[in-house]
């Protein structure tokens, strides 16, 4: 069989599309999808059905539920932004950086213009973490 014939394994990621739909429903709470179309920016409008198609794409990967109010499908988040980073963020980690955390903050720190402020913080949240290990040695 031909590698382009076979069937695209299902990613649990959002697309880039489900990310948009996704903070618009973040943004809204509970959304009807004519809701959602209504939110969309201007410049990027998508159909109803597409929509449609995507918020039950979304309800398949376990971003969302519905229940029907009359004639509608009302979508709601079931994973919030935190965690759906979170996610991302470990899928990241894990495609491209060997699963270590390490290597990722290197990449970024290499890579990015931090300002002093953005050093300080880091190098807080560092220390902050470290006080929730246990302390090696004798005393």
């Amino acid at each position: 069989m031909f590698n382009s014939l076979m069937a695209r394994k299902e990613s649990q990621t959002l697309t880039d599309a489900e990310l948009r739909l996704m903070q618009i429903v973040w943004e809204l709470g509970p959304s009807t999808v004519q809701a959602v179309v209504d939110a969309l920016p201007e410049d990027t409008p998508l159909a109803y059905s597409t929509v449609l198609t995507m918020l039950r794409i979304l309800e398949k990967k376990g971003y969302l539920e519905h229940h029907k109010e009359g004639r509608a499908f009302v979508y709601h988040p079931v994973v919030g932004r935190g965690e759906a980073r979170k996610g991302a963020l470990k899928h990241l980690m894990k495609r491209f950086f060997n699963n270590s955390p390490q290597l990722l903050l290197l990449n970024l720190m290499e890579d990015e213009n931090l300002n002093e402020d953005e050093l300080k913080l880091l190098r807080q949240i560092i220390e902050d973490s470290g006080d929730d290990q246990p302390q090696g040695g004798s005393e």
